[in-house]
């Protein structure tokens, strides 16, 4: 294999590395979804207890867009810096 065509498999190699890393943020989307879709339900059933539902609900959501956001950061690490 001449050094063209090594550098070539390794640009589509992190490529392919960085797409496979931006899977994760479809658990992070669902989970979102499945968050917001329950605190709704929740605060549809009980509308005294919206403060604390909207307050777990937020806290919930900064975690779970934290784990995409870190499998970002992984991506662009694969893509620039490798």
């Amino acid at each position: 294999m001449d050094q063209q065509a090594a550098a070539a498999l390794a640009e589509g190699l992190k490529a392919i590395g960085a797409g496979l890393v931006m899977l994760g943020t479809i658990g992070a989307g669902a989970g979102i979804g499945i968050l917001a879709g329950q605190a709704v339900q929740g605060i549809a059933r009980n509308p005294d207890a919206t403060g604390n539902i909207q307050t777990n609900m937020i806290l919930g959501i900064a975690f779970a867009e934290a784990v995409a956001i870190y499998a970002l950061v992984v991506a662009l690490i694969i893509l620039f810096v490798f």
